[in-house]
């Protein structure tokens, strides 16, 4: 069947070409073998760290283990600004996303909020201290809409403590990996807050358990790594995190040998799905792929299975 789709979709008018024919006449692409410094120089942050451990894969590791990486104003700005930049990198296909030091986020910063309790009295009236929350919190939230809305797969890796806006931020990533001693905590309620981030939104898409999900909001409970997979929040668990981030750079290396194209593709219409019915899920694909299927991808692709080449096909970057 993958022979006879190949050979319809190289038939032009009445004329067929042969698929050697084709890779003689039209050779891939080469991509680099390294990503180019230039690059990596692009994603100078002080709360988060970026590398390239693999070709076409990054590693953002949030870096402020002293304060238990809690998101303090500056991680905000940042973390935005990074994932925008992952966005529009043409060479990256695929990301991690760590935590340094003992726990992987102690979620928001106490002190910051402290500041900005400061700065809500002093702008006057209600009016106004309202629209400065308003613009505060949907700054905050796009933060984490970054995430989600970048096409590039996310892995999250998470040990230890993810607590408060660290439970909102791996629910906007992809796929969640965790070492056996990781807890997730929806902390807001204690601090006199309903959580405003996402993991109301989100939460509930990701583990179905709608009785569940509002104990543990209401209560504040710990969820830890064992029931955490038994619910979905994650997909596996390991017993160090050297061993979960090899993992996790392991599967971001798997999913970035293969198409651009398709795996990022696949993410917009996996995100246009649980948003939306079937039947408009099904619409936005028939749109997206009368595009995609076009794709110098779909080619490369089905002639690597024909031929059962022992390496993946070599795609243009993005």
């Amino acid at each position: 069947m993958a022979a006879q789709a190949f050979r319809s979709m190289l038939r032009f008018g009445h004329t067929t070409f042969k698929a050697s024919s084709w890779i003689k006449c039209h050779k891939p692409v080469t991509y680099f073998l390294c990503r180019p410094m230039s690059d990596i120089a692009r994603y100078e942050f002080e709360s988060v760290i970026v590398t390239s451990p693999h070709d076409h894969v990054l590693h953002v590791e949030i870096n402020r283990p002293e304060y238990l990486n809690a998101m303090d104003k500056t991680f905000w700005r940042e973390c935005l600004d990074c994932f925008r930049k992952i966005r529009d990198d043409r060479q990256c296909r695929a990301v991690v996303l760590t935590g340094a030091g003992r726990v992987f986020s102690a979620g928001l910063d106490l002190k910051d909020m402290q500041d900005l309790t400061s700065q809500v009295a002093g702008k006057g009236d209600v009016a106004r201290k309202a629209k400065f929350l308003m613009s505060l919190i949907a700054k905050y939230q796009e933060t984490f809409n970054a995430i989600e809305n970048c096409q590039k797969p996310v892995i999250a890796a998470i040990h230890n403590g993810c607590i408060g806006g660290g439970v909102n931020l791996v629910t906007a990533c992809d796929i969640r990996y965790c070492t056996e001693d990781a807890y997730f905590k929806v902390k807001e309620i204690d601090a006199g807050m309903a959580p405003d981030l996402g993991a109301l939104q989100r939460l509930p898409k990701i583990v179905g358990n709608e009785s569940l999900i509002r104990e543990l909001i209401f209560s504040c409970a710990k969820v830890y790594a064992s029931e955490a997979k038994e619910v979905g929040l994650v997909s596996r668990i390991f017993p160090t995190k050297d061993a979960m981030v090899t993992a996790a750079l392991e599967l971001a290396k798997n999913i970035a040998k293969k198409s651009p194209v398709a795996v990022q593709g696949t993410k917009v219409a996996l995100n246009y799905a649980r948003d939306h019915s079937v039947a408009e899920g099904l619409d936005f694909m028939t749109i997206w792929n009368m595009t995609m299927l076009q794709s110098e991808d779909v080619l490369k692709s089905a002639h690597a299975l024909i031929t059962k080449a022992e390496e993946p096909p070599k795609y243009s970057k993005l």
